[in-house]
């Protein structure tokens, strides 16, 4: 029969309630109460909120095992700070006949009313503290951020100094990135030009921290931060150019891509002064991508952003694919994965400390543990990254699908100056992808739609070279031209 010492600590910080301290103090009382030798079971990182901790499920099957004599710990609520779950576990210890000892409260007392309240009580305390707690932590992130202060991750071009945000050494990037989105270069063109991802370019130019806010629960308020962009420069980069700027003719030119190799398609103007896009990849153009003429393309834009107004299944499509977030492939929590690792480590230290292991197989073991930390730790931060990513454009999608469906984008675009057009494909279109059998429609914030060809008026490759092909709407372009 085991005496169990069962240890819990929910953060990294606590040191006198450490786990080594938790267990030492559990031992020495055993030795002193002549429970015989101690078992430890440790859950180090972990909430006291409910039982799912893997300790705890390896403590209940050992009792309910009958292999279980003695329960040693701290206090009563390492075991649990849910007064359900405490009286769940006191249960099971007795009907299994378990000794029960807190070092802090004294043994528990089942055999008697009073004793059964007084626990009773503490599962009670317990659970008060933690809900009390919670609210003070809810309470003070809430009364952080609307004095001004950023509680969360530093974004890029900032960095944390003693909880306050101040400016990086990125923070020139950040503000290359907001004057080029204001040039009216796209996400894509802003990655390629100074090497940061696609997916930050677009969370740097749609977070307002960047010009002294901080945000809580979808308001904003005034940050204590230094902006690293005045709200006209902010502006300005959301609506893609500057008043004044000379613009491209077309009104999808630096929006069309090769399917193939990703590249900006060149424009071209035939006789008729009509636009036409071709691939220009290493001077001859990626095979099969045909000459596509801009009028089909545009056709194109405004069919997948009406599309993407009008069907909700789409949209809810959209939103429960945005919606899903990775886990981690063993389905269990990173930071929990690496405190189960830490207490093995902290094990393993035992086993050197008591001689029971050699130093050459600590330090094999020790590295091993270390390095398996090291690739959990890494593979949290690029699950936060993708998470992130997929949150940002969550966000900006639920702005987009509300525009779009409180009016028909077709009938919005039948009625648009020119002027007005352009705005729109600024705002609404990210870019149109080709390919050699159909086209990609991006719209800002949403995934890709397909487009096929036919749809639009665009005849499939015919194999007799880079037609500009827009069947029974436009004739192909002469050849010669």
């Amino acid at each position: 029969m085991l005496t169990v010492a069962y240890v819990r600590v929910s953060t990294d910080d606590q040191v006198e309630y450490s786990p080594e301290a938790q267990a030492k103090r559990c031992r020495e009382f055993a030795r002193t109460h002549e429970l015989g030798a101690v078992t430890v079971l440790a859950d180090e990182g972990w909430s006291g909120k409910d039982l799912e901790r893997p300790e705890m499920r390896r403590l209940l099957e050992l009792v309910e095992a009958g292999q279980v004599a003695n329960v040693v710990v701290w206090r009563f609520d390492r075991l649990a700070r849910n007064s359900s779950d405490f009286s769940h576990l006191v249960k099971l210890l007795d009907e299994q006949c378990v000794g029960l000892y807190s070092i802090s409260e004294g043994r528990a007392d089942t055999a008697s009313a009073s004793g059964r309240m007084q626990l009773g009580f503490q599962g009670v305390l317990a659970q008060w503290y933690r809900e009390h707690i919670a609210e003070n932590v809810t309470r003070a992130v809430e009364e952080g951020i609307k004095s001004g202060r950023h509680l969360n991750r530093a974004p890029t071009g900032y960095r944390m100094v003693d909880g306050a945000l101040v400016p990086g050494d990125d923070a020139p990037l950040v503000r290359r990135v907001f004057e080029l989105r204001a040039e009216g270069l796209s996400y894509r063109a802003i990655e390629e030009r100074i090497g940061i991802k696609y997916s930050t370019v677009r969370a740097i130019v749609l977070n307002r921290v960047y010009c002294g806010f901080v945000k809580y629960h979808d308001e904003w308020y005034p940050g204590l931060h230094e902006a690293l962009v005045t709200e006209a420069e902010f502006g300005a980069a959301q609506r893609a150019h500057t008043p004044g700027q000379r613009r491209s003719r077309d009104l999808l030119s630096g929006r069309v891509r090769c399917g193939l190799c990703s590249k900006v398609l060149g424009v071209e103007y035939n006789e008729r002064g009509q636009a036409i896009y071709r691939c220009k990849h290493r001077g001859r153009g990626c095979e099969g991508v045909s000459g596509r003429s801009a009028s089909g393309l545009l056709r194109a834009a405004v069919l997948g952003l009406d599309v993407l107004g009008e069907d909700r299944d789409l949209q809810d499509a959209i939103r429960a694919e945005l919606s899903r977030h990775d886990q981690p492939a063993s389905g269990a929590d990173g930071p929990q994965a690496v405190a189960r690792l830490k207490a093995k480590r902290a094990k393993l230290l035992e086993l050197y400390y008591d001689d029971r292991i050699s130093a050459e197989a600590f330090g094999e073991e020790e590295q091993r543990l270390t390095a398996q930390m090291a690739e959990l730790q890494r593979a949290e931060v690029e699950r936060d990254e993708r998470n992130a990513e997929r949150s940002e454009l969550a966000q900006r999608f639920e702005e987009v699908a509300e525009l779009l469906s409180s009016v028909g984008f077709s009938e919005l675009w039948e009625e648009a100056t020119e002027r007005e057009r352009r705005t729109l494909v600024e705002d609404m279109l990210d870019a149109v992808y080709v390919h050699p059998d159909h086209l990609r429609v991006v719209p800002v914030g949403a995934p890709p739609l397909r487009v096929e060809l036919a749809e639009v008026g665009l005849r499939p490759p015919v194999g007799m070279g880079p037609l500009v092909s827009e069947g029974g709407l436009e004739p192909p372009r002469p050849c010669g031209h």
